[in-house]
């Protein structure tokens, strides 16, 4: 299949204390069978969420359900992975849709 390339980089700014970091860069390569950038613009414009939010959550699903679908044997993603796909059913439905009556309050 093919995959589209990126090169990912995590720059520690400041520590919880708010204390300039010197921890440096985290750099790596990963690759998705999705456009990472318009899954991020999708998220961002449907107002849920603040633009840096969208885009950590974006990011962050579609890194991590690329390590699950590589890793579909691994027995550590077995248990979760129902979970997951119900997860991500409710969210591709949008806002506030998907979500039992329940659930909203």
């Amino acid at each position: 299949m093919k995959q589209h390339r990126y090169r990912i980089t995590l720059e520690h700014i400041a520590d919880k204390n708010g204390a300039l970091s010197a921890a440096g860069t985290l750099q790596f390569e990963a690759e998705n069978h999705d456009d990472i950038f318009e899954i991020v613009e999708r998220l961002r414009g449907r107002g849920d969420f603040n633009a840096d939010v969208a885009a950590a959550l974006a990011v962050g699903l579609k890194l991590f359900s690329e390590v699950m679908l590589e890793e579909k044997e691994n027995p550590l993603f077995s248990s979760f992975r129902p979970h997951f796909m119900q997860f991500m059913k409710k969210l591709k439905k949008g806002p506030g849709q998907g979500l039992l009556e329940e659930e909203r309050t």
